[in-house]
């Protein structure tokens, strides 16, 4: 049995309240070493709270309720922030939404690289320079020498977000937490970010939680899929297998909603409803209020996620043959 990079365990976030509201409930993942996890969802759905979880980087009026997250067999979310701050970039390291925003507009290309090289390795000036121009040529930056002389703001967007994989890789971490990399990004742009993400993995041998509303980014990069709905983890199991036989009813609506080259259809079929607040959420299922196969044990009794022979958990009641 392959020991776990990452694992997740019970998981719960609430968000401060008078009375404190669910974010996160009970989330159980696991990553194992070289393994991409996509978690995929509706906007809402918890994918960055799980992200911001791991990395320790909620702040108020979030705040982890319950669970523990383990990193290589150390329990990481009751480190003392000191340690918590070597973990992060060194071990750990995270890809945002936006690159321009990810990057000090300030600062060129090279000094932030440089900087986040040299504080996560034994390297100094030049040769952590020579470094960062490794980086940016493996990422797929032409004239990298040249470039570490440039602004941010100097860069396309495809470019840039290149250069935040090259700063994520800096500290040769093991684990990357993407969060929706390629969302500010035109189509044949995100198409060459997620091949480069890949590529990297595989040849790096890092694991990597690829966040995502993106089915079809789930389909070509990773090996295991997590469905999220409501902060609640519907279904979780290899992607051949989700994706061919989803079993949990808001797996197959978001699968149905993907175009499919060659079919003609007037529209795509649509998820009908939206995902209820985290504070009105329903006794039982999250997702009953929109399910064509909801029955009354629905309404009432919230579903645990229950392995099945195929390796594939569901949370529905379906699974249980109510």
């Amino acid at each position: 049995m392959t020991t776990s990079l990452l694992d997740i365990r019970n998981l719960s976030v609430e968000l401060a309240h008078a009375a404190p509201l669910k974010v996160l409930d009970g989330i159980n993942l696991h990553l194992a070493p070289g393994e991409i996890l996509g978690v995929v969802g509706e906007s809402g759905a918890g994918k960055s709270v799980t992200g911001a979880a791991v990395m320790r980087l909620m702040t108020r009026p979030l705040r982890q309720s319950g669970g523990e997250i383990w990193f290589d067999g150390t329990r990481i979310d009751t480190l003392p922030e000191a340690q918590m701050q070597r973990l992060r970039g060194k071990d750990i390291a995270m890809i945002f939404q936006d690159p321009l925003t990810a990057l000090n507009p300030v600062f060129t290309v090279g000094q932030q690289l440089i900087q986040t090289i040299r504080q996560h390795l034994p390297l100094d000036q030049a040769a952590a320079r020579a470094r960062a121009a490794d980086l940016l040529r493996e990422v797929g930056i032409p004239s990298a020498e040249e470039r570490l002389e440039n602004y941010p703001h100097e860069f396309s967007g495809g470019m840039r977000q290149r250069v935040v994989i090259a700063l994520a890789l800096a500290g040769e971490p093991r684990l990357i937490i993407a969060d929706e990399p390629t969302t500010a990004l035109d189509v044949s742009i995100q198409a060459q970010i997620i091949a480069l993400l890949v590529e990297l993995t595989r040849s790096r041998g890092m694991s990597v939680v690829l966040i995502t509303h993106d089915m079809g980014v789930i389909a070509e990069a990773c090996d295991r899929v997590a469905v999220l709905y409501a902060g609640r983890l519907a279904e979780v199991g290899p992607v051949r297998d989700v994706l061919t036989a989803p079993h949990h009813p808001y797996t197959r609506g978001l699968i149905a909603a993907i175009p499919r080259i060659g079919a003609r259809l007037k529209e795509l079929p649509q998820i009908p409803g939206t995902m209820p607040r985290v504070d009105a959420l329903p006794p039982g299922c999250a997702f009953a209020a929109r399910c064509p196969f909801v029955m009354e044990h629905c309404k009432t009794h919230r579903p645990d996620a229950t392995p099945r022979p195929d390796g594939v958990q569901v949370a529905c009641w379906l699974e249980e043959g109510q």
